[in-house]
């Protein structure tokens, strides 16, 4: 089993990508969370919901808004018992509204993360780490938070080199 553990949001279909909504096969970071997993022979958990976002990217970008505003916890198809197994977690996900989707913080909530190492990843098109870093702090009690990673969405597949630098400076 690896020491590293990538937790991660994707979404697939929609998005806005490179200045314009586009429709993707693989969700943006989906892809960056496999290359870190390929690159470091980290774990993968992919948190899911239960209800599904509207397909429709700016339907979606409403849904999320709301869920910001309303603190919501939405319900996932399936949850960690523990992080014992790790010393590296490495949570990744959209920027949506300046933070996670509110889901991931459904699952950081339920988990103890004393004496981990928490590195916040983000992919966008703009926003950067965004508000990443302060999240992790709030939601994974007891971790240290690392060097975070932003990925712009409309370059992820040419974001390896960028990773494997990122993931060496941490000793993934």
């Amino acid at each position: 089993m690896a020491d590293t553990l990538v937790i991660y949001y994707s979404r697939k279909g929609e998005n806005y990508a490179g200045g314009a909504v586009r429709s993707l096969a693989k969700g943006n970071t989906e892809i960056v969370a496999e290359y870190i997993a390929e690159i470091t022979g980290a774990d993968l958990f992919e948190v899911e919901t239960v209800k599904t976002y509207s397909a429709d990217y700016t339907k979606c970008t409403e849904e999320a808004k709301a869920e910001l505003q309303a603190d919501a916890r939405p319900e996932l198809k399936a949850y960690l018992d523990n992080l014992d197994a790790y010393e590296n977690i490495v949570v990744a996900g959209p920027c949506w509204w300046g933070t996670y989707p509110m889901a991931v913080f459904t699952l950081l909530d339920r988990l103890d993360f004393d004496c981990k190492t928490v590195l916040p990843v983000m992919t966008h098109e703009g926003s950067g780490l965004a508000e990443a870093a302060k999240a992790l702090k709030k939601h994974c009690h007891g971790a240290m938070v690392g060097p975070g990673l932003a990925i712009r969405g409309s370059e992820v597949e040419q974001a390896k080199p960028q990773i494997e630098r990122w993931a060496r400076q941490n000793r993934l």
